[in-house]
């Protein structure tokens, strides 16, 4: 039993330094993540949803990845938080979001910021997705359109198979869920495996669905990524209003690795009308 244990530890460990945003160490003024002076919990569809927000202006709304946490934003936080209201949350069932039920979709974390930002009183408002993150803002603007004014996504993706990710992270994955299977079920495997099942069964959004998101979006990728660049480029052409930016020499954290160019050039998205190029404009 503790041999499976450790080889399920070593795949967690793997898995979060991959996808779960285990960011590169930076300093940061604030406790992003574990602030007593902003942090707060609201109910929210069932569960409490741990929640902090920063600085004043426009609302803009960040949505961490799979395992992830508001943490993971440290990086995005002091600059974006100059110009706008950051809203940034933890996802159900992860980070201080505890949520003991079987059940973890896409669809309902899209609906849970939706409901958050309804209690927080946000008619509409911006919003950066990282790799799960990416997924449940595509999500909020397909069911919640009039909630965000503009999106950018990286490292997002629509279904779960090798033709979207790298075949190598999908087999470690499933790996993980494997050895997870083989041990104790106490609470924490329980929910680990939760997030698990997600992405191996999830999601599973159509190109024909990009088509219900209304909003200018950035769609972000690496050219090294897990979510292969083929697939980032599948989102960008569906979407009707997009930009898409392929970083050189990245993998999935572009936003960890890049993150000054990341913020500049994210944040001169959000400041900037989308305008769609045509004719002799497409020679600029």
């Amino acid at each position: 039993m503790m041999k499976k244990l450790l080889v399920y530890l070593v795949l967690m460990l793997c898995f979060q330094n991959v996808f779960a945003q285990s960011a590169s160490p930076v300093a940061s003024k604030a406790l992003f993540g574990n602030n007593s002076k902003t942090g707060k919990y609201a109910d929210i569809r069932g569960f409490k949803m741990y929640y902090e927000v920063y600085g004043t202006g426009k609302p803009l709304l960040l949505i961490h990845g799979n395992g992830g946490s508001i943490e993971n934003f440290k990086n995005q936080i002091p600059y974006f938080a100059k110009n706008y209201k950051v809203i940034v949350a933890d996802s159900r069932a992860q980070g201080k979001s505890a949520d003991p039920a079987d059940s973890l979709s896409y669809e309902m974390m899209a609906d849970d910021l939706n409901e958050l930002l309804n209690k927080l009183n946000v008619d509409s408002c911006n919003v950066v997705g990282w790799s799960d993150g990416g997924i449940d803002g595509i999500l909020l603007a397909i069911r919640h359109p009039e909630k965000v004014r503009k999106l950018a996504i990286t490292g997002a993706n629509l279904w779960p198979d090798t033709t979207a990710i790298e075949p190598g992270f999908v087999k470690m994955i499933v790996a993980a869920k494997d050895s997870l299977s083989k041990v104790q079920q106490i609470s924490e495997v329980k929910a680990q495996e939760k997030l698990l099942n997600l992405m191996i069964f999830n999601p599973n959004i159509t190109t024909a669905d990009l088509k219900n998101v209304k909003c200018p979006t950035l769609v972000i990728g690496g050219d090294h990524d897990v979510i292969l660049p083929k697939h980032t480029m599948v989102i960008a052409e569906a979407i009707p209003k997009s930009y898409l930016w392929i970083l050189p020499n990245s993998g999935h954290s572009t936003l960890v690795v890049y993150k000054d160019m990341f913020n500049q050039v994210v944040g001169d998205f959000f400041k900037t009308p989308y305008r769609k190029q045509k004719g002799t404009a497409q020679l600029e």
